[in-house]
């Protein structure tokens, strides 16, 4: 039997296989496109064919380059996304309501006067980026049949048979009572919501085992793909922290053994529970930095990802534009789910290049906003940026997430994170141990001029008040 582990990162837009020796070696990947289909009225969905069969594929991919046994299969999850399932059959009964869906709006607005005591029991703001409101939503709008759960309860029941869920997905449900990390029945009444309510499990304990990828193999190692991320990059202790740049961007910092309370629109939520012990972690969020720079490429401004490094080279400044990146509203620590995406000061000068620039540029000025605001949070000032994700394949993007956060930024060892994450955590139901720890690139530096950080991100803040209020005009 090898000593290796199939990982695999269920994400917004696309599922990521590794197969990944105990040494830490990436013994194979594959990856698998996930269709997302987005309309007007704030509805982004996936069909759930679509989603198992793409978990399905992309590990079995992976296996067959590996030309592997493996010991272990691990999941991540995109947190968030919900769906309403037959829990006898497996029969998915609607799409999947994507983390980024924002049609539960009202139903948050209709619940803002048990605001207060959902946030003080989830340690989450109301909001639709969380699973609760989707859920209400797809009872109210789509089904009274079958169960509604998150995404991974319906994958691992599919692989497994095994009603379960991880604490960290559980919380960011807005159902877990992330004191006691149990669900909370207050939650869960004042939602509405009478389900069958999944077990919740350790992230590093075997749930079942399932012979979806050929020989049956144990299944272990579930968590959300956030926090996996944050595993992978080694935030082991308090006030260390991470920034994924996927489909949105998501700042995470650990805050030790017990869960902290935001005072600036942060969420709280479990990092991880191992062996008993919980860990929790402090959370701000983009939603679109991979989905606005699809949208660039819709457009017809930008021609792939692959132009972002030649445009930042190329282009020194964005010609006085700014951009609000608010195309799926705005998350932490804004909270303004209306909220529309902008392109402020432009002029008959403007080129594509400037508008690309300004979409990078305040990606860089929102998470150094968030980076700020952790550190507030947590009264320690942030040392060091650990990034990863597919944006931190461009130097010249590091380059710039330095000089405006004003702190060294270090790219993850493998473009993988997330799965590179739940394979040390699969290892670690099969074996006891994670895989070696594989070290990280070169910190790159922050290099600009004295002030010029804090006029950008104060011409983003202006740019972001100025069309706080559009979907009310």
């Amino acid at each position: 039997m090898s000593d290796a582990v199939l990982a695999i990162d269920q994400g917004t837009t696309a599922t990521k296989a590794l197969v990944v020796a105990v040494d830490g070696t990436v013994l194979a990947d594959a990856e698998q496109p996930v269709p997302v289909h987005a309309t007007g009225d704030g509805a982004v969905e996936i069909h759930p064919g679509d989603l198992w069969e793409s978990v399905v594929s992309a590990g079995r991919a992976a296996l067959a380059s590996a030309g592997v046994p493996v010991r272990a299969v691990g999941l991540a999850n995109q947190g968030e996304s919900v769906l309403a399932w037959d829990q006898t059959t497996g029969e998915a009964l609607t799409p999947c309501l994507v983390w980024q869906d924002r049609r539960s709006a009202q139903i948050c607005a209709d619940l803002r006067p048990a605001g207060d005591r959902l946030a003080a029991i989830s340690g989450l703001r109301l909001d639709p980026y969380f699973s609760a409101p989707k859920m209400r939503w797809i009872r109210d709008r789509m089904t009274g049949d079958g169960v509604v759960t998150t995404t991974d309860t319906w994958l691992l029941h599919r692989l497994t048979g095994e009603f379960v869920t991880d604490v960290s997905t559980a919380s960011r449900s807005m159902l877990l009572d992330v004191d006691t990390l149990e669900w909370s029945d207050e939650a869960w009444e004042l939602f509405g919501l009478d389900e069958a309510r999944p077990r919740l499990a350790r992230s590093d304990e075997t749930i079942g085992a399932t012979g979806a990828f050929g020989d049956t193999v144990p299944v272990g190692g579930i968590i959300v793909d956030q926090q996996a991320a944050l595993w992978a990059q080694g935030a082991r202790e308090r006030g260390q922290s991470k920034c994924t740049y996927g489909t949105g961007a998501f700042l995470l910092a650990n805050t030790g053994d017990t869960p902290t309370r935001s005072l600036a629109g942060l969420a709280t939520s479990v990092a991880w529970r191992l062996a008993g012990q919980a860990r929790y972690c402090l959370d701000g969020q983009l939603y679109a930095v991979g989905a606005a720079f699809a949208w660039l490429n819709r457009l017809g401004l930008l021609a792939g990802a692959h132009e972002i490094e030649a445009v930042l080279t190329a282009t020194p400044h964005s010609g006085g534009v700014v951009f609000v990146p608010a195309l799926a509203g705005l998350g932490a620590p804004h909270w303004q789910p209306d909220a529309r995406a902008a392109f402020l000061g432009m002029s008959l000068s403007t080129t594509r290049e400037h508008l690309v620039r300004a979409v990078c540029e305040s990606i860089a000025a929102h998470v150094a906003e968030l980076a700020g605001t952790v550190a507030a949070e947590l009264s320690q000032p942030l040392t060091t940026l650990r990034v990863d994700g597919g944006l931190t394949r461009s130097p010249a993007f590091l380059q710039l997430q330095a000089d405006v956060a004003g702190v060294p930024v270090v790219a993850c060892h493998s473009p993988h994170a997330t799965a590179f994450g739940v394979a040390d955590l699969a290892a670690r139901t099969a074996y006891g141990h994670g895989i070696a720890e594989v070290p990280s690139a070169a910190a790159v530096e922050p290099r600009a001029r004295a002030g010029w950080a804090t006029e950008l991100i104060g011409r983003w803040r202006t740019a972001v008040t100025l069309t706080s209020n559009w979907s009310t005009l």
